[in-house]
């Protein structure tokens, strides 16, 4: 492929990128690989070229742009040359997408905490970084196997090379190793996790912390709930494969109290990884801007104060409620703790002993400019 016929095919992605963000459907990485299944003429180089043109369009604009066409054209005005399997020539006065971080409407809703200065760090390249499963090996095995070196904050991380092939190496085969960005990795340890205690983790998905809790506390009890089967159904798989023994327990919304009810004030942690915004993940998923929008913003809210809700009677007295959110809002983060404290007496907020992050109303909140971990507000309670 031409320079400019790879624009063109970036265009076309980006075009799908740009609906799929609207109308909520697949993210980038999928529509990249699935455009490249039906394309078999387009060797490896090219397909990696496409791929950065894409997600470099995507990193630019922090307002979903009007097309595919003006995502690239402020990036690579040079390949906009008319010539044969390339993009047309540009207009005069053609719409082109401007340059940002953070989209204006987003602005006020950021946690104080995280300045102008800091935005850029908000969508640059995550680095890949992996948990190692204590209970089969080491940090330091693992890190001399992968030659890499430690995290900073997580005793159980390392953080690897961006080409290095994780998902081909024995470790990973092996259950050895998992990929867990650090900040998630600390989210399981302001669980203290430990041994003979009933962990449940409310809201798993495919299960990572439920497998950070489980490594870090062999003989404890893992409780692993959610109420999407595809999502949850990933996670036998790589329980499987890591040796842990996690209980599975697909909920029915809206009746998940129902199929709690057993665990009632039994539980001695609850991790609430609540469903949010995603803002503090977009150097991983960038396009996540442009699928947010105030409404779905209430919603999210809504649903996270439910699931704290649904979380605080399953914890025992003297027990432990974990809330976190890969956040950088202040209403799904500070705000959100807040209010739960002011809903349930029953429960004093419990300062999190970890030399990381920065203080964030009663939590704290990580962030990857300040951090170098994705964005998260954690916070703890306890149960009286």
């Amino acid at each position: 492929m031409t320079p400019a016929a790879r624009a063109q095919a970036a265009i076309e992605i980006l075009d799908q990128v740009i609906a799929s963000a609207r109308d909520d459907g697949p993210p980038a990485d999928a529509l990249v690989s699935a455009y490249f299944k039906t394309r078999r003429y387009a060797g490896s180089k090219d397909r990696r070229a496409v791929r950065e043109l894409v997600f470099r369009a995507i990193r630019h604009a922090a307002e979903r742009p009007a097309s595919g066409r003006a995502a690239l054209l402020p990036l690579e005005p040079a390949l906009f040359d008319g010539s044969t399997h390339g993009p047309d020539l540009v207009a005069a006065g053609e719409t082109q997408a401007e340059a940002g971080v953070v989209p204006g409407w987003l602005h006020p809703l950021l946690s104080p905490l995280v300045g102008e200065a800091e935005w850029p760090s908000l969508v640059e390249r995550a680095p890949v970084d992996l948990r190692a499963n204590l209970a089969r090996t080491t940090r330091n095995a693992m890190a001399e196997h992968f030659g890499a070196p430690p995290t900073p904050f997580s005793p159980w991380g390392l953080r690897v090379s961006a080409d290095t092939a994780v998902t081909a190496d024995p470790a990973f085969a092996e259950g050895l190793v998992e990929v867990q960005d650090e900040g998630s990795q600390l989210i399981a340890l302001a669980c203290q996790p430990a041994e003979g205690t009933l962990l449940v983790d409310l809201c798993a998905g495919a299960g990572g912390k439920a497998l950070a809790l489980a490594a870090a506390a062999p003989g404890a009890q893992v409780v692993a709930c959610d109420t999407n089967r595809a999502r949850l159904a990933k996670l036998q798989p790589r329980a499987t494969r890591a040796g842990a023994d996690i209980a599975l327990r697909l909920l029915d919304a809206p009746r998940e109290a129902e199929g709690l009810a057993d665990l009632q004030r039994r539980a001695d942690v609850v991790l609430v990884d609540a469903p949010c915004s995603g803002s503090g993940t977009w150097r991983r998923n960038p396009e996540g801007r442009w699928r947010l929008s105030p409404e779905r913003l209430e919603r999210l809210q809504a649903l996270q104060q439910r699931v704290l809700d649904l979380a605080a009677p399953l914890v025992k007295p003297g027990g432990t409620l974990v809330y976190a959110v890969c956040s950088l809002l202040e209403r799904e983060g500070a705000e959100q703790a807040a209010a739960f404290l002011s809903r349930h007496s029953d429960f004093l907020a419990e300062d999190i002993v970890m030399d990381v992050g920065r203080s964030d109303g009663v939590g704290r909140l990580l962030t990857p400019g300040h951090d170098r971990t994705d964005g998260f507000f954690i916070a703890r309670f306890r149960a009286r």
